[in-house]
């Protein structure tokens, strides 16, 4: 049964809302479009006094930008970031309706609870927090919503950056997702800070043989070849290898566990429900994503491909690559169908000093560890204009709540309390930083 309207939060009652516009993003080029959330986050910043700026690059790829005056305009200005485009979901895998923004016994239930429409309510209303009582933020903030991050930001940040710069203007580092949120590490809670991403290479594996019918005795089969080559690569257990950031990461899990930080794996599994979201970021992923072969039963194709989700650390790149030809063999190619940097910052410095404090203020007491996020985000293209970008979406979870699992998951589902959690954490951010 859902929550009377009356007694649910306004920041979960946003986060609703714009679950309830189906953005499905399904890669390529092919999306639903962000166009509809862009206008009701913009009126929403409208409505607070703001002017908003939108930019559509392409038909209903929409950005929408604001820029909230600080007391201090002397001070580098702070981006506050989130996207609007989710990934698909298949209906009749979930529990509820994916797109219905259900809110049921403090739970919020749907595509964008996790990824990343319950931050997106939290900006926004962190923001009219602080405006609706005559406040302002220490310094500028620019609060922008991007399009297409599910695509690598392609048609959004990829475009809004180059084309847009002027939006970001004065602007040095900024906050955004997949940061500032719980962990159970054992019997005692932390919270992840991202201070970095690794780097993206989405690729097709593509296997040539010769056609024929499918009776024939055929030692050429493209299938085959692209089968095993998939099957190799998938299976590949990479080597760990550590940054500054995820040394940094271990460090801390050892200091609450008691453990070894000898043996990263080890620890990572005491994170519990996000140990192997943990276990990506000391390590290349290579997962296969993909499979298009063949147009008839009888008929051997003379081409396979397979796409692959390539994520490698910063920096490591071109050695990766040319490992990943070596695991398939000269017979099939590689095609890099999009490519992204890797980012690292250090887990020090002022805006690191104010967040770390506010979820101090907020949840005394509870460790705060660094760590590299395993996949990436709109940072990314900020970072191109010189911008250090920050994972910080502070929520206090349950820690039965397999949070991580559920990017793009099924049932995705967040905590009303953890929301409002968030809200208040960033708005006493922005109020002293």
């Amino acid at each position: 049964m859902s929550e009377p309207e009356n007694v649910v939060p306004e920041v979960a009652r946003i986060a609703s809302d714009l679950i309830r516009f189906d953005t499905s993003n399904y890669g390529g080029g092919r999306s639903n479009g962000e166009r509809e959330a862009a206008e009701y986050a913009g009126a929403y910043l409208e409505a607070l006094g703001l002017d908003t700026d939108y930019y559509e690059p392409v038909e209903r790829r929409t950005n929408v930008c604001a820029r909230v005056p600080g007391r201090n305009p002397d001070k580098p200005a702070l981006v506050l970031h989130g996207h609007l485009d989710v990934v698909p979901a298949v209906a009749d895998d979930w529990s509820v309706d994916p797109f219905a923004g259900e809110i049921r016994d403090g739970i919020l239930w749907g595509r964008g609870a996790v990824d990343m429409k319950n931050m997106d309510a939290m900006i926004l209303t962190a923001v009219a927090d602080l405006l609706r009582t005559g406040e302002q933020p220490e310094r500028d903030v620019i609060v922008t919503f991007f399009a297409d991050e599910e695509n690598g930001g392609v048609e959004g940040s990829g475009r809004v950056v180059k084309d847009r710069p002027e939006w970001f203007a004065g602007a040095t580092e900024a906050i955004s997702e997949v940061g500032g949120y719980s962990i159970a590490v054992g019997d005692r809670r932390a919270y992840l800070l991202q201070v970095g991403e690794k780097a993206l290479l989405w690729i097709k594996l593509v296997a040539r043989g010769r056609a024929g019918h499918g009776s024939r005795l055929h030692p050429d089969n493209a299938v085959t070849r692209l089968a095993e080559a998939v099957a190799a690569l998938g299976r590949t257990e990479w080597p760990i290898r550590l940054t500054d950031t995820t040394t940094a990461l271990l460090a801390g899990l050892a200091q609450i566990t008691g453990d070894d930080a000898d043996d990263p794996d080890a620890l990572a599994q005491r994170t519990g429900a996000a140990a192997s979201f943990v276990q990506s970021t000391l390590r290349t992923t290579t997962n296969p994503t993909g499979l298009t072969a063949g147009y008839k039963h009888n008929v051997i194709p003379d081409r396979a491909e397979a796409l692959i989700d390539v994520r490698v650390l910063p920096g490591t790149e071109e050695a990766a690559l040319a490992d990943i030809q070596r695991i398939v063999g000269d017979g099939v190619d590689i095609e890099i169908v999009h490519r992204d940097i890797g980012l690292e910052v250090p887990f020090a410095g002022g805006l690191v000093d104010a967040m770390v404090a506010q979820l101090g203020r907020h949840d005394p007491g509870v460790p705060v560890i660094p760590y590299l996020l395993g996949a990436g985000t709109d940072n990314k293209a900020l970072s191109t204009l010189g911008i250090s970008g920050y994972g910080f979406a502070p929520l206090r979870l349950p820690a039965d709540l397999d949070f991580t699992g559920m990017f793009h998951g099924v049932d995705e589902r967040v905590p009303v309390d953890a929301l409002e959690f968030g809200r208040r954490v960033l708005a006493d951010l922005l109020r002293t930083y």
